[in-house]
């Protein structure tokens, strides 16, 4: 798993809206690598990275901002949970949702 003590400290030194674009920039990532299986593991990491960000950042934002960066943030927990719990099965077999934007409404179930 990747060393978030270090990725923290660096994207804490950053100004907001670089932190925010990084933020964004990471999401791009997510749906541009769900679209394949073979990369579950680097969207797993990119899922993680991106809840942290926010996590990061949230505090020092406008509570309304704020709070749909949460709102963001508990999606993605709950799209990395169903895709945990339904492609845990599956450990040599890379099963990934279909539709990252989707979240775990409307994700497409592991087949074995």
């Amino acid at each position: 798993m990747k060393d978030f003590a270090s990725v923290e400290a660096r994207y804490l030194r950053d100004p907001i809206p670089v932190r925010l674009g990084g933020l964004a920039a990471d999401l791009a990532r997510i749906g541009s690598a769900s679209a394949s299986a073979a990369n579950g593991e680097a969207v797993h990491v990119l899922l993680e990275e991106a809840r942290r960000f926010i996590e990061w950042t949230a505090a020092e934002l406008d509570v309304d901002v704020a709070g749909e960066l949460v709102d963001l943030q508990l999606s993605l927990t709950l799209w990395l949970r169903v895709w945990e719990d339904e492609c845990a099965h599956l450990p040599s077999a890379p099963c990934w949702p279909t539709r990252p934007c989707a979240g775990p409404i409307g994700y497409s179930r592991c087949q074995d």
